[in-house]
C-alpha cells in the first residue's frame, strides 16, 4: 500500500504563507523465475567448493544467476547441497541509486514434480556480486535417495521492488488512466459462439461445428497441417473436416480452450449425463495430445492429480502411460504407495483394464511400490 510522507507545516505570520504538501511512495514490483536443469545429481559432484553457474537471466531490469554446489561450498556444508542466487549485473538506474531491493525463493524439484526442498527469503538489499542463499539446503544423501538416479531442476523465483516518490498530481493521473484487464479471451470466445466469419467446419459425430482457420492454425500445429498443409484440398472438397474418436462436447471444450486459453466448467446437466470434471479432463487430455496442445494437456494432468482416488487411479495411470504424461504417472505411483491404497486399487475395475492394455506397466508399478 502507498505510504504518505507529509512535509511539516510552518506557522507564523508574514512573509511566506503556511501550508503543507504530500508525496507518495509508489512501489513497482516485477517478478520472474529461472530454472537450472540438472540431468543427474551424481554426475555433477566434484568435491567441496566446486560449483556450477546457471545462465544469466533478467528480472526487474537486473541480471541474475544461480550458483549450485553439489558437495557444499565449504567444510561446514560438506555433504550438503548449497544453492545461492547472485546479482550479476544491476540495471544502470540501480547503480546510480544504490543497492537493489529484492526477495527470492529457491526450490529443488525432481523431474516427477516432487518438491525436494524450498525456502523463501524476506526482502533484502543486494549489490553486484553479493550472494544470497543457503549453504545447507538439503543433504546430498537425501537428494540421492529421493531422485533414484533421475534428474531435477533448481528453480529461483525473484521479486524486485523499485520504490519511487511521486507527487499527488502524477498519482491521480496514473489512477485516472488505469488500464482495464485484458479481454481478448472474452472477445475470441464470443467470436466462436457467434460463428461470425467462420471459414472452416468440422463434422464431429454427425454434428457440424464452425470455427476460424487462422485461430486454430495459430494454436495447434496439427490443425495448422490439416488446414494449410497437403490435406487442405481434401477439406475444401468435402466442405468440412471429419473428426473421429472425439465426442462433440469434448471437441467443443477443446475449441473453447483454443480460443480462450481456459477449460470450460462442467455444468449440472453434463454431470447428470455422466460427464464429471475428472471424466472431461480424461477425454480432454487425449484430445490435447492428439492436437498438440501441451498447455491444455498439462492442465488436464493437474486436474486429474487433484481428484485422484482409488477408483480412478488405475485408469489415470493407463492414460498417463499411453500419452507420455511422466509427472501424472509418478503422481499415481505416489498415491498408490500410501498405506491401504495399493490393495484397493488392485481390486478396482480400472486395474483389470490396466493389466490388459498396458501389461508391461505392471512390472514398473510393482518396482515403484516395493518397500
Amino acid at each position: 500500500m502507498p505510504i504518505s510522507a507529509s512535509s511539516p507545516t510552518t506557522g507564523g505570520g508574514g512573509g511566506g504563507g503556511g501550508g503543507g504538501s504530500t508525496s507518495t511512495i509508489v512501489s513497482e514490483i516485477t517478478s520472474g523465475w529461472h530454472e537450472l536443469r540438472v540431468p543427474g545429481y551424481a554426475a555433477t559432484k566434484g568435491g567441496v567448493g566446486k560449483f556450477i553457474n546457471s545462465a544469466a537471466f533478467v528480472v526487474g531490469g537486473h541480471s541474475w544467476y544461480i550458483r549450485y554446489y553439489p558437495d557444499g561450498n565449504n567444510d561446514k556444508s560438506a555433504g550438503w547441497v548449497s544453492v545461492y542466487l547472485y546479482l550479476d549485473q544491476p540495471a544502470a538506474a540501480a547503480v546510480d541509486g544504490g543497492d537493489v531491493k529484492a526477495r527470492y525463493k529457491l526450490s529443488l524439484i525432481a523431474d516427477d514434480g516432487e518438491d525436494l526442498s524450498s525456502r523463501t527469503s524476506g526482502y533484502s538489499f543486494w549489490g553486484p556480486g553479493k550472494p544470497r542463499g543457503y549453504c545447507q539446503f538439503i543433504k546430498g544423501a537425501d537428494m540421492e535417495a529421493s531422485l533414484r538416479g533421475h534428474g531435477f531442476r533448481i528453480r529461483c523465483d525473484v521479486t524486485v521492488v523499485k520504490e519511487t516518490c511521486v507527487d499527488p498530481t502524477a498519482a491521480a493521473t496514473a489512477e485516472a488512466l488505469a488500464v482495464p484487464p485484458p479481454e481478448l479471451d472474452r472477445h475470441l470466445g464470443a467470436l466462436l459462439d457467434g460463428e461470425v466469419g467462420g471459414d472452416v467446419a468440422f463434422d464431429v459425430g454427425g454434428e457440424r461445428i464452425t470455427a476460424h482457420r487462422c485461430v486454430l492454425a495459430a494454436r495447434s500445429p496439427v490443425l495448422m497441417a490439416a488446414l494449410f498443409g497437403p490435406m487442405r484440398e481434401d477439406a475444401a472438397a468435402t466442405g468440412s473436416i471429419r473428426v473421429g474418436d472425439v465426442e462433440p462436447r469434448v471437441f467443443k471444450a477443446m475449441l473453447r480452450f483454443v480460443y480462450t486459453d481456459a477449460i470450460p466448467e462442467v455444468d449440472d446437466e453434463e454431470e447428470d449425463e455422466g460427464y464429471s470434471k475428472v471424466g472431461m479432463a480424461q477425454h480432454l487430455l487425449v484430445a490435447a495430445d492428439r492436437y498438440g496442445l501441451p498447455r491444455l494437456k498439462a492442465m488436464c494432468e493437474a486436474t486429474l492429480l487433484e481428484h485422484i482416488d482409488t477408483s480412478a487411479v488405475a485408469t489415470t495411470l493407463t492414460l498417463a502411460e499411453q500419452h507420455g504424461c511422466h509427472g501424472l504417472k509418478e503422481g499415481c505411483f505416489r498415491f498408490m504407495r500410501a498405506p491401504g491404497n495399493t490393495k484397493a486399487v488392485m481390486a478396482s475395475e480400472g486395474f483389470q483394464h490396466l493389466r490388459t492394455s498396458c501389461p508391461f506397466l505392471i512390472e514398473e508399478m510393482l518396482a515403484k511400490l516395493a518397500p
